[in-house]
């Protein structure tokens, strides 16, 4: 199998800038020059002067495009583009192509579909190629789950030549950072189309060029995943240690769907966050102790034919706590929230002794769960001392960084840990240091329960200090951005 080439999309609004922008995309192998929403357009101008082989495409607006000029208009300027030397041009499979002259410039043969993953995928792109048997056949859909991703990957197997099959949107993600699994001798960088990474993310966090059949594959799973340091950090630590492995989302709300993608595209382990940390035993999954006594699994790896769970939260929640030293043997613990991270916070706790109440935001789940642990119902409304209070809710996650799961109104606590790492100054942790208590976020559990996972599914030490800068340079980037 030939290396995957990287195409980095260009768009601008106006000639001067699609040119920079052109000249700055240095680095890839080819250059997609968005010649769609150039308002002062001059397609010999778009390409002289390029030091690398650019695809032209004006894309339609029937196709998610913004040209949305007369159709005799755009067909002109790509076959205008070709005469200049394009060497690939991008035309829709729906566009009627009977009068185009591309002359010398190669085809890819593009359709799009923004509503979904079709049921007659395989069929479009079989058609696809029959109308054009030299054509480089591109086919971008957008999956709403991992059974939508096998289903492209499936339908690309049926087909021979050049082609590309994407999934856009964030769950399609894998399909752009490993696109062997789905045949594609090309993926796109930028920022043109829903789901697309920048440039430096595929060189520098999933090293795609150099990416083959034979990598290794580890995912994250659940929903959302944007927010989430753990692919920055498994990623450098895989290229830290020069082995050939990729840690990629897939995003699912589906533990038994998840599993079949993942069976499909050979991934040896997984990292499990919300929804789906609970659930995993009714999907087959064999659940070690430390799984079964936090009642939530965050690790999954693949043993034969058979998956394992395990829960590293325990242990990772432990971790911040222990290095400052805290006595939790008789200490007065809330717990906010009633899922997996809040089992693992209470298993944690409970191992030490400490007196743990939960509260939540449903109390009637807050009950449950403290009768399952024997722990106790917090005060409703909250009010009275604690000496440690632990948000184990997502509330506060990136985007809604102004957002607290409690006010402190008739609440005294010593210590504030928020489980929330993203951002790393959380509302809640800024409130609680307002009042004077200590605080703890969540990178330090983050980083560890991420390294018991590397080294249970590797088998060697993990490069904590590169996994923590990682981690701490992606929260940064975020925050900038």
């Amino acid at each position: 199998m030939q290396a995957v080439k990287i195409v980095q999309t260009v768009t601008a609004t106006n000639m001067a800038e699609l040119r920079a922008r052109r000249e700055r995309a240095r680095g890839a192998d080819l250059v997609e020059l968005r010649l769609d929403g150039v308002q002062d357009l001059d397609v010999r101008g778009a390409l002289a002067g390029r030091a690398m082989p650019v695809i032209v495409t004006c894309r339609a607006a029937w196709e998610g495009g913004r040209f949305e000029g007369a159709e005799d208009d755009r067909l002109r300027i790509l076959s205008d583009a070709a005469a200049a030397g394009a060497e690939y041009v991008d035309v829709e499979w729906k566009a009627d192509r009977r009068h185009l002259d591309l002359g010398r410039a190669r085809v890819v043969l593009s359709h799009h579909d923004f509503a979904g993953v079709p049921g007659d995928v395989a069929a479009r792109l079989e058609a696809m190629r029959r109308d054009a048997p030299r054509a480089i056949v591109k086919l971008a859909a957008m999956p709403a789950s991992p059974d939508d991703l096998v289903a492209l990957a499936d339908a690309s197997a049926l087909i021979d030549g050049d082609r590309m099959v994407i999934g856009m949107g964030s769950v399609g993600l894998v399909s752009r950072t490993c696109p062997w699994l789905f045949h594609s001798c090309w993926t796109f960088a930028g920022t043109a189309a829903p789901g697309q990474l920048p440039f430096d993310e595929f060189e520098r966090r999933y090293r795609v060029r150099t990416g083959t059949a034979a990598r290794r594959l580890f995912a994250l799973t659940g929903a959302p995943l944007a927010h989430s340091a753990s692919p920055a950090m498994h990623n450098a630590a895989f290229a830290a240690l020069g082995t050939d492995a990729c840690y990629v989302p897939i995003e699912s709300r589906d533990h038994a769907g998840f599993l079949r993608a993942a069976e499909r595209f050979g991934i040896e382990g997984a990292s499990v966050t919300a929804p789906l940390k609970l659930g995993w035993e009714r999907a087959g999954v064999a659940l070690e102790p430390d799984a079964h006594d936090a009642g939530a699994v965050n690790t999954l790896k693949r043993d034969g034919t058979r998956w394992i769970g395990r829960n590293f939260d325990v242990a990772g929640f432990l971790d911040p706590l222990d290095a400052r030293g805290l006595e939790l043997s008789g200490l007065r613990a809330l717990v906010l929230g009633t899922g997996g991270a809040a089992r693992a916070a209470l298993r944690a706790l409970q191992s030490r002794g400490a007196r743990v109440f939960v509260a939540g935001r449903r109390r009637a789940a807050a009950a449950a769960l403290a009768g399952a642990f024997g722990a106790e119902i917090a005060p409703d409304p909250l009010a009275g001392s604690f000496d440690l209070l632990v948000n184990a809710t997502p509330v506060g996650t990136h985007p809604d960084v102004e957002a607290s799961p409690i006010n402190f109104d008739g609440l005294d606590t010593r210590i504030v840990y928020d489980l929330v790492y993203n951002p790393a100054d959380t509302a809640l942790v800024r409130a609680a240091r307002a009042r004077g208590a200590a605080t703890i976020g969540g990178l330090d559990m983050l980083v560890g329960q991420a390294r018991r996972q590397f080294e249970y599914w590797t088998g060697v030490p993990a490069p904590v200090d590169v996994m923590q800068r990682a981690a701490a340079d992606f929260l940064g980037a975020l925050k900038e951005s």
